[in-house]
């Protein structure tokens, strides 16, 4: 079956879906580097999986693959980290935070640090899934993203951490 799909329809269809923010992080010799992505998803518990898609023609790109990286889930008051790491260069809005593994901003809503586990082809993007290695977070309402606009998302009074806590 042969269906043709406008890649601008499919981009506003997509749109209407809500997601959260982050920026993955790497080290490269020139020092940090980050990419703000919202498609980022949980894969496994057991083992620690989660998985960023990147677009193969972001700039940071052909950094990811076979690095230890970070995720950094962004609180809904850093909109300007989103922004420049997303290439609007904005003054002062980054942050590092003192970190071993992978690099890490600092006062984001959570943060995950993973060893590289598999690299697979997804079209025009690049799909990287990451081992858990490290992980922190902290309460607070969350940057998201949806209609192609930031938006923020309340952090709820019960969830299910409290049914598992």
């Amino acid at each position: 079956m042969s269906v043709t799909i406008n890649p601008v329809d499919l981009r506003c269809c997509l749109g209407r879906f809500a997601t959260g923010v982050c920026v993955v992080t790497v080290s490269t010799p020139d020092g940090p580097h980050g990419l703000t992505v919202n498609s980022f998803t949980a894969v496994s518990l057991d083992p620690p999986l989660v998985l960023v898609s990147i677009s193969r023609r972001a700039r940071g790109h052909d950094l990811v693959a076979g690095r230890p990286f970070g995720i950094n889930i962004l609180g809904a008051e850093q909109e300007l980290v989103a922004r420049h790491f997303a290439g609007d260069h904005q003054p002062g809005a980054v942050h590092w935070q003192e970190n071993e593994f992978a690099p890490r901003l600092a006062g984001t809503l959570a943060y995950i640090g993973c060893g590289p586990w598999q690299i697979h082809d997804g079209g025009d993007h690049t799909l990287c899934l990451g081992r858990v290695v490290e992980l922190d977070y902290r309460s607070g309402s969350a940057l998201g993203y949806v209609y192609s606009r930031f938006t923020q998302l309340e952090e709820p009074v019960f969830g299910l951490e409290h049914i598992f806590g």
